[in-house]
């Protein structure tokens, strides 16, 4: 038996239970691992919610771990016995003692560094790789509006952005988390309680605006997000903590000049091993080459999980949280 969070119904943060779970042996293809740290997303709470629909319910929650491996299952070579991993993918069920998941889904992880660490950056630090890389490949010289840059996947992509060459613009909420932003690669914080960011954009540019805007707070932001946009700019719209973006006219984006718009997510751009491990190498490097720091700024027993998720939900978190087993 293990202990594993599990919810009956979509609900609020009382919706998560502690249960004792039976966890079988390893089928083919996947590893048994024990868990040593926990990753707490924001996508965990559309879970939770029933913004983003679980696979089954009664259903676990949570999709990024480290641990070790404790067992595998028939036919897996991409991981051993006794050797340390973590990962960022589905189906969700990471808050747990322990799990068995897809062997090819986990990543080993180098000697230096740690399992708190490792557990609070896959999820995020390889969103931050796929956006700043891939989805839109950010430059030296340009600079870029990321939202919310004070959280976890934020202060991250502020510092990679900043190793990158750009000049980042970044949205917070609060003077307090203006400091932290700023004292993690971003430029120009934009307090949204007290200065519009599209008047800020527009004077910081002097008129020209960016190439790139970056949000994943949805509908609070989409619409004025698009008028930071330079013509045929990209709108990467990878999240929806304010709730979903209502219904649009697309005829907005051509009124705009020609804009793109994406609304990626990670497991699309990790879909094969070889991808997988792409990112995650090219995260692991620009956290061993000291150019991004991992800032773990809550830590929660799974015990807590209530209280973490309301923390969560209350922007009452800066950085990256962790649940521990």
């Amino acid at each position: 038996m293990t202990k594993a969070v599990r919810i009956d119904r979509p609900g609020g943060p009382e919706a998560m239970t502690i249960a004792e779970v039976t966890l079988p042996p390893p089928g083919p293809g996947e590893a048994q691992v024990r868990h040593t740290a926990i990753g707490l997303n924001f996508i965990d709470v559309y879970h939770r919610s029933g913004l983003y629909p679980l696979p089954a319910l009664p259903g676990g929650l949570g999709l990024e771990a480290a641990g070790v491996v404790e067992a595998v299952g028939e036919g897996v070579t991409a991981v051993a016995p006794r050797q340390r991993v973590a990962y960022a993918a589905p189906p969700p069920g990471s808050y747990a003692e322990a799990r068995n998941i897809a062997a090819d889904r986990l990543v080993p992880l180098p000697d230096d560094i740690d399992d708190r660490t490792a557990a609070a950056m896959m999820l995020k630090g390889m969103t931050a790789e796929y956006l700043l890389r891939r989805a839109f490949r950010v430059t030296a010289g340009q600079t870029i509006l990321f939202h919310a840059a004070a959280g976890g996947v934020g202060l991250i992509a502020c510092q990679w952005a900043k190793a990158l060459g750009a000049t980042v613009i970044g949205t917070v909420s609060t003077p307090e988390k203006a400091a932290l932003a700023a004292a993690h690669g971003c430029d120009y914080p934009v307090v949204t309680a007290d200065q519009d960011f599209v008047a800020a954009v527009e004077t910081l540019t002097e008129g020209a605006r960016l190439p790139v805007v970056y949000d994943s707070v949805g509908k609070d932001t989409f619409l004025r997000s698009l008028a930071c946009l330079a013509r045929r700019g990209t709108l990467v719209s990878f999240g929806q903590s304010s709730g979903p973006v209502p219904p649009f006219d697309i005829g907005v984006l051509g009124a705009h000049g020609s804009l793109y718009l994406t609304r990626p997510s990670l497991m699309d751009y990790t879909v094969s091993r070889d991808e997988l491990l792409a990112s995650a190498g090219a995260l692991f490097e620009v956290v061993r080459a000291g150019k991004v720091r991992i800032e773990v700024n809550q830590t929660y027993p799974l015990a807590k999980v209530v209280e973490a998720h309301r923390d969560l939900e209350g922007r009452r978190t800066t950085g990256s949280s962790v649940l521990i087993p």
